[in-house]
């Protein structure tokens, strides 16, 4: 098959590669225009793309597929499918009817669980007990397309999103080679999707991260493993914003107010509305991510007030 690939970061790059490893043509690769990056802000080009420009794949990287130009460009590859993996544009119909075999996309969920922008830490953060991708067919709404394979991951008790992210992102590219082999040979089925059970995994945004100690300490350890790498979750320390990178929740009774800390030589721990939350990896600013007994070294917690 002549296929075109569609997707940006990181999470995208082990479908493109599968797809550069197979028999199908890859005709081309439509990716984000690159972003500025690193103290410089000089603009970098995402992962997708340069395994594109790697592999001597043309790329395109419009703002729109609203002109008509860009749509004659698009069309001009005559491309039998469209795979779509984390592209960071929405497609307009004409591009959605631009294939005999449609548009694919790659979504990092067990839908009808978790449509939209941030399904892995949503998934995660809701203390999901398994999540995975779903290969679907893209229609106008938002991840509402039928369903033609899922590939589930067991979530692990100690699973950040990043871990989440990586393991999702090697399982989209397995599926995806089942779903196309299926396509080639005639038995695709497809399964729509029970709107009844549908949730939303709304955009991260920075302010996500603050830490709100009167909630439970389970509650605060999964989110601490949903938002690592980002935004990381942060709460206040002597006028500064002290990052969490891993903690686990303590479930002994907390007779201190939420946010106090208590510690040994060792161990942070700190009061939440339900029981304690144990601070594994920290980070002031400027500083490196350390365990917690490298930071009680240089820092005296004991009877601290955090947030």
């Amino acid at each position: 098959m002549k296929i075109i690939f569609a997707g940006t970061p990181e999470f995208a790059v082990p479908s493109l590669q599968l797809l550069l490893d197979s028999e199908h043509e890859v005709c081309a690769v439509y990716t984000q225009p690159d972003r500025p990056a690193g103290r410089g802000r000089k603009l970098q080009p995402g992962p997708v793309k340069s395994l594109a420009l790697s592999a001597d794949i043309p790329v395109l990287q419009p703002l729109t597929f609203k002109t008509e130009d860009e749509l004659n460009q698009l069309l001009a590859f005559k491309a039998d499918l469209m795979v779509v993996v984390a592209y960071g544009m929405i497609l307009p119909q004409t591009v959605l009817d631009a294939f005999p075999l449609g548009c694919i996309n790659v979504h990092g969920s067990l839908l009808p669980r978790w449509r939209g922008a941030a399904p892995i830490q949503r998934a995660l953060m809701a203390g999901d007990e398994k999540t995975g991708v779903t290969i679907m067919q893209i229609v106008r709404k938002l991840d509402a397309g039928d369903m033609l394979h899922k590939e589930e991951y067991v979530v692990g008790p100690e699973d950040t999103a990043s871990d989440l992210h990586d393991h999702l992102a090697h399982l989209g590219a397995i599926g995806l080679a089942k779903v196309l082999a299926q396509i080639e040979a005639g038995t695709l089925h497809a399964e729509r999707q029970d709107e009844s059970l549908v949730t939303y995994a709304e955009k991260l945004e920075k302010a996500a991260a603050d830490i709100d100690w009167t909630q439970p300490a389970r509650q605060l350890s999964l989110k601490v493993r949903g938002l690592n790498a980002w935004p990381v979750a942060q709460t206040q320390y002597q006028n500064q914003m002290l990052r969490i990178w891993r903690a686990q929740a303590i479930d002994d009774q907390a007779d201190l107010v939420p946010g106090s800390v208590k510690c040994t030589h060792k161990t942070i721990d700190v009061a939440t509305g339900l029981g304690w939350l144990r601070l594994l990896e920290l980070q002031l600013p400027g500083g490196k991510r350390i365990p917690a007994q490298a930071f009680l070294a240089a820092h005296n917690m004991d009877g601290v007030i955090l947030g």
